[in-house]
């Protein structure tokens, strides 16, 4: 497997890293992660730059760029196969996709944006154009994001709308690979369109649905959990769930969503400014795909 990870010279690097450390940690010895270092700078290399003071600038830049990279390298075990590379691009989020795309990749780790409330999302630009563009899964690190020792538990969010299989596949095979158990939960706001009492009971019924489904396809490999948290919006509801140190929540993309793309819905849009764990938002994968048998994992 491998992760590509966004590092910027702040603390969203910082917090990308420790994610990503988390991951890669937590998979079983059969399944080595490799992690991808990636500093996005704008612009094209040295020696493409049209003239000598920007040849000179870009050349400032790359140096400074390789010698933070190599002081976060050292922060990675050696147990963990990674490696570093600058890429020049016109945003971070399209180098990142560029190199995440350059071959087989699972995930991209980034952080949140640095002036976010400590343990919380907000969602800055590099994020929000992944969020809205990337072909592979995205993990998003709160701001100020400590490692735990292990994951804990995996944490599924789906609705009662077409594509709600394609993070439940995801999150049965992931929580598999990390040996976590899958805790699947459906939200229900009463500030929206979903809070009659009639899709409250439907919801209920989906998400005892999902548990009988969760589970047959584990065959005893991980344990599987459901909750319905009700609030009077999203926010409210997601306050009332409890949340491990060393969780992860994982949710699917808007129906919205291009094949093989991301697209962040409203309902995960408001999640994640509430939730005080990293998230990871998989991609709307065709129906092939989605075959149990297809690995998807993270």
């Amino acid at each position: 497997m491998r992760y590509v990870v966004g590092i910027t010279m702040d603390k969203r690097g910082r917090d990308a890293v420790s994610l990503a450390l988390t991951l890669a940690q937590s998979t079983l010895s059969s399944h080595p992660v490799e992690l991808d270092l990636v500093h996005v700078l704008r612009g094209v290399p040295p020696e493409q730059a049209a003239t000598k003071p920007e040849r000179e600038y870009q050349k400032l830049c790359l140096d400074e760029a390789e010698q933070w990279l190599a002081k976060t390298h050292d922060l990675i075990p050696k147990s963990i196969r990674s490696t570093t590379s600058v890429h020049f691009a016109d945003s971070m989020a399209a180098g990142l996709i560029d190199t995440a795309t350059s071959r087989p990749c699972d995930l991209i780790v980034v952080g949140a944006a640095s002036h976010g409330p400590l343990r919380r999302f907000t969602v800055g630009s590099v994020a929000n154009a992944l969020l809205h563009a990337s072909p592979v899964p995205v993990a998003l690190a709160p701001s100020g994001y400590l490692p735990p020792s292990r994951l804990t538990r995996l944490t599924c969010a789906l609705g009662t709308r077409p594509g709600a299989e394609v993070a439940l596949n995801v999150a049965i095979q992931t929580s598999v690979r990390h040996d976590v158990p899958l805790r699947l939960i459906s939200l229900i706001g009463l500030d929206s369109r979903a809070g009659t009492d009639e899709t409250a009971e439907e919801a209920r019924t989906h998400a005892k649905n999902l548990l009988l489904r969760a589970s047959q396809s584990v065959d005893d490999a991980t344990e599987v959990m459901v909750d319905v948290a009700e609030g009077r919006s999203i926010e409210s509801a997601i306050d009332k769930l409890t949340w491990d140190e060393g969780e992860i929540v994982l949710i699917g993309s808007s129906r919205l969503a291009r094949s093989r793309s991301i697209f962040l819905g409203t309902t995960a849009n408001k999640m994640l400014r509430s939730l005080p764990v990293p998230m990871v938002v998989v991609p709307r994968y065709p129906a092939p795909d989605i075959a149990p048998d297809k690995d998807l994992s993270v």
